[in-house]
């Protein structure tokens, strides 16, 4: 089965071109990065407006990369949740137009069940069940995965998450937008041991996250006093060890309670270098499996999207309308572990 996938939950156009037997046939991915850096975050109306001008030629595009044509598709499928309501309409508005003009099946896929997946497009792809490690965006949780569409929260942030520190620290260093990549490359050249930044909630005895005191004692470094690059990268290396501490104390202890030996980082944060060279350590050490997307799958993108549509075909997990429909909505508000629940 041929899938069109179809990713325009934020701030990147995502498409793809998956198929059931042969895999990934191709995909595009526009950032909008630029547009937005300005203001030192997303603005949504600016984001669904791109999202509009992007969407068409990046199919076209995908489709000459994979030598198909739109009747070669047997299925269309797109991003339905959570993410910005105006930026979601436009990729599910596309979706569905397609499906409906071509009597094919259109598929509203949850955002971070695409990102929980995509470590299965690799090889050696985790078999079920497994602990995911989800640092997208503004979600950081500990799952149990026991299969398609059957997910356990085990842990979540209590506020920011850290994705959303790692932006919010960034802006405080006067650093660009986004800023995860921006933190990581500063903070190769800081020096250990400068100081000491708070790893929040490490002993709580819970599998929970909070990282927006981090952030506020990031806040109090630079307070009213100029730091000078150097200054800067120091903090910035410190603030990435705290959170890499926190993020891998935390899977260690779902991984113990949960006696599963198979760990999967999905997610924006899950390309962070530092992060997968101390997790894969922890899991020798510890005598378990850990289990990464390649990296240009970490961030948003429409490969995620129509992987999980194909993983839902295959297993049957949620109804599938025969025929994209004029009736659809989008959930910008959307529990990932409710999803088994709920039809795509």
């Amino acid at each position: 089965m041929l899938i069109l996938g179809i990713e325009t939950s934020c701030d990147e156009t995502g498409i793809a071109l998956y198929d059931g037997a042969r895999g990934l046939l191709a995909h595009a991915l526009y950032t909008q990065v630029a547009l937005h850096a300005e203001y030192g975050g997303v603005v949504p109306e600016l984001a669904s407006r791109d999202h509009i001008r992007r969407v068409l030629p990046l199919t076209r595009e995908v489709l000459a990369r994979a030598g198909a044509a739109l009747p070669d598709i047997n299925a269309v499928a797109y991003t339905a949740g959570p993410g910005l309501a105006g930026a979601l309409l436009v990729g599910a508005g596309v979706a569905q137009g397609l499906a409906w003009s071509l009597s094919i099946p259109a598929i509203g896929i949850h955002h971070l069940e695409g990102h929980l997946l995509a470590p299965l497009m690799e090889k050696p792809a985790p078999e079920f069940p497994f602990i995911a490690l989800l640092v997208s965006g503004g979600h950081t949780q500990l799952m149990r995965v026991n299969g398609v569409g059957q997910y356990e929260l085990l842990g979540e942030t209590l506020d920011d998450a850290a994705g959303e520190a790692f932006d919010k620290t960034a802006q405080l260093l006067g650093l660009g937008y986004p800023g995860g990549p921006q933190i990581a490359r500063l903070a190769e050249t800081g020096r250990a041991g400068q100081l000491k930044l708070p790893r929040p909630m490490l002993h709580s005895h819970d599998l929970d996250f909070s990282f927006s005191g981090l952030k506020t004692a990031v806040m109090l470094q630079v307070k009213d006093r100029a730091l000078d690059t150097q200054a800067k990268a120091d903090i910035a290396a410190e603030f990435q060890t705290a959170v890499v501490d926190v993020l891998i104390a935390k899977s260690l202890a779902a991984i113990e309670q949960s006696g599963l030996a198979r760990l999967v980082v999905a997610g924006g944060v899950g390309a962070n270098r530092e992060l997968r060279v101390n997790l894969s350590a922890a899991g020798k050490r510890s005598g378990f499996e850990v289990f990464y997307p390649a990296p240009e799958f970490c961030t948003d993108n429409g490969a995620m999207i129509a992987f999980a549509a194909a993983m839902r075909l295959q297993n049957s997990a949620g109804a599938v309308s025969p025929r994209g429909s004029g009736n659809f909505s989008v959930r910008p508000r959307w529990d990932l572990a409710s999803l088994e629940a709920v039809n795509p």
